[in-house]
């Protein structure tokens, strides 16, 4: 089986998130989720100095290569953002006047035949952004109990249906495959409308395999710390459960008391350290959709360091 070559990556939201970044000449930026390296090379190109975080080793190369005519402005690191300030402090790089993150696949993860992300290509169940860890979707699908393995469909994938498709993965094991598992889920779930059913069901493999939305929120609450007073911090999202997160914990660190209606007086004494930038979720264009259909899910929010 080959490995497919990168396909052309586009980033999403780009200009949207660059003003709202508001790039600077000289100031400090953190991309989080470095991919390909769209976002980072809009900062370079404005002026700004660049710290490109990325799990995954292979995708992290293809930025090196582009980013390389932008020398050390960029620095590019192969880490997870869960350990954001650990990554920050050994380089001395902080506070920085904004951070983003992109929570959207790469086109290479995307269009990579032996990952098993996609079953638009037959791959082993992998589905690992770090290729070093241990946990695969393999072991996820065949050796958890039903029970578990319904629990993360229904909670990762937002699929009613976790139940049945849980049953019917655990009495067709062995799976090695992503088209034996997404044939699997289709003969249980049933085909209905145009998205296939087995889209839910790898969408909650992925999370769990990378426990995704636990590093994201990890991830928040030391991307505020390391924040000048005036910094930006940007997120794009790309499904419901991760935009759900970072909507609640921008509402939260932009509210002075967190104390339920009824108390007479605040005993939390939470303080705001964030200003909302958009005020309502910031979606494609329909022009952009047109262009890139991967950007049709994609919203952002932003809010600034007080």
């Amino acid at each position: 089986m080959n490995q497919t070559m990168p396909a052309t990556h586009i980033p999403v939201l780009l200009n949207e998130a660059i003003e709202a970044l508001r790039v600077e000449p000289g100031g400090r930026y953190i991309d989080c989720t470095l991919g390909e390296g769209g976002h980072a090379a809009a900062i370079l190109e404005q002026g700004g100095q660049l710290l490109g975080i990325d799990i995954d080793p292979q995708v992290i190369e293809v930025a090196r290569a582009r980013l390389l005519p932008y020398g050390k402005s960029a620095i590019l690191i192969n880490n997870n953002f869960e350990n954001l300030d650990q990554i920050c402090s050994s380089l001395g790089i902080k506070p920085v006047h904004g951070i983003l993150f992109d929570l959207g696949m790469s086109s290479f993860q995307l269009s990579n035949t032996r990952r098993g992300f996609s079953f638009q290509h037959d791959a082993l169940l992998d589905m690992r952004f770090n290729p070093t860890q241990e946990l695969t979707a393999a072991t996820i699908v065949n050796t958890f109990p039903e029970k578990d393995l319904a629990g993360i469909i229904e909670r990762y994938g937002e699929e009613h249906r976790s139940t049945q498709i849980a049953r019917s993965i655990v009495q067709n094991r062995p799976l090695s495959t992503t088209r034996q598992l997404a044939a699997v889920v289709a003969r249980a779930a049933g085909m209905r409308g145009k998205i296939h059913p087995a889209t839910k069901t790898f969408q909650a493999l992925r999370i769990a395999v990378n426990q995704e939305l636990e590093r994201l929120k990890a991830a928040l609450k030391q991307a505020v710390n390391i924040l000048e007073v005036g910094g930006r911090l940007v997120v794009i999202g790309f499904h419901s459960l991760e935009d759900r997160l970072v909507k609640e914990f921008l509402r939260r660190e932009s509210q002075d008391c967190l104390c339920p209606p009824q108390t007479p007086v605040c005993v939390c004494g939470h303080r705001a350290i964030l200003k909302l930038i958009t005020k309502r979720v910031v979606t494609p264009s329909p022009a952009e959709v047109l262009a890139n259909p991967r950007s049709r899910s994609a919203k952002m929010r932003a809010a600034e360091r007080i």
